[in-house]
């Protein structure tokens, strides 16, 4: 496991080179610092390409939340951080919209320095109220993809999508990329994950553990049941200290179709050397 330090100075680095105004691959680091240019540094590495990760936090027995519903508090101090951090290395972060109307998350970047990225809900039968508070106007975009046409709050962007029992996945991430939004962070919840995974459309997903057990409640990913183990996901995985919580950072597909995103930042093979 790779004990994790997230300076100021490191973290000012990779928003930089996130930015487009500095690299990674040189700079005095200590190896926790080396550790977090690591971990998120992957998360900008590949310039000119289009990425799709999704991050999800546990508790130890692997649930989300308590059976009713309570889960501020699955993620520890470090772990909540690490979501921000996530957060300010996107174009856009993605939820569906029972995490929204259950939780009525801001997803906004609070803990790290960082610029607030593109809020997008996917709500397919327009149940969001308009007064939810990722539709709060702070000067980042904030867009809805729905099947029906229910008005929106001024200067809110509405995509309609087809839906059978879903809209479908890759509809979605063509539909953002149209709009300029190409590295998108699928933040939740379990089941949005699960079907952006079952696609094969992630190419990262980080799942934060923290030392806690709840003992029932939901659990964190659900997908399609196999039958032996030889058909299980075996995604190469990085493990991270994070003081309160340990990320597992697994590469879980290698889908990175080429788009119109100028970019700066050095290449995966260059930043681990």
């Amino acid at each position: 496991m790779h004990a994790t330090d997230v300076t100021p100075e490191v973290w000012d680095r990779i928003v930089r080179t996130r930015a487009g105004a500095s690299c990674l691959c040189c700079g005095d680091w200590s190896a926790g610092e080396r550790a977090a240019i690591g971990l998120y540094g992957a998360m900008i590495a590949t310039p000119g390409t289009c990425h799709v990760a999704a991050q999800i936090g546990q508790s130890l027995d692997g649930r989300v939340a308590t059976l009713s519903g309570d889960a501020a508090d699955v993620s520890g101090p470090d772990g909540l951080a690490h979501l921000h951090r996530m957060r300010a290395l996107v174009d856009a972060v993605v939820v569906g919209v029972k995490t929204a109307l259950h939780d009525d998350p801001r997803l906004t970047v609070r803990l790290v320095p960082g610029q607030n990225p593109a809020r997008v809900v996917i709500d397919p039968s327009g149940r969001l109220p308009n007064d939810a508070r990722l539709f709060a106007e702070d000067g980042a975009r904030r867009i809805v993809i729905q099947t029906v046409d229910v008005p929106r709050p001024q200067g809110v962007e509405v995509i309609r999508l087809p839906r059978d029992t879903w809209i479908a996945p890759r509809a979605i991430i063509t539909a953002l990329r149209d709009k300029g939004l190409h590295h998108l962070l699928i933040e939740g919840g379990a089941i949005t994950i699960a079907r952006f995974l079952e696609a094969d459309l992630l190419t990262r997903l980080h799942v934060a553990v923290a030392p806690l057990l709840i003992g029932s409640g939901p659990q964190g990913l659900t997908t399609q049941p196999i039958s032996r183990l030889a058909q299980a996901r075996r995604p190469e995985t990085q493990v991270y200290g994070l003081g309160s919580d340990v990320v597992f950072d697994c590469l879980v597909g290698t889908q990175a179709a080429p788009c119109a995103w100028p970019h700066t930042a050095m290449t995966t093979a260059a930043l681990h050397g």
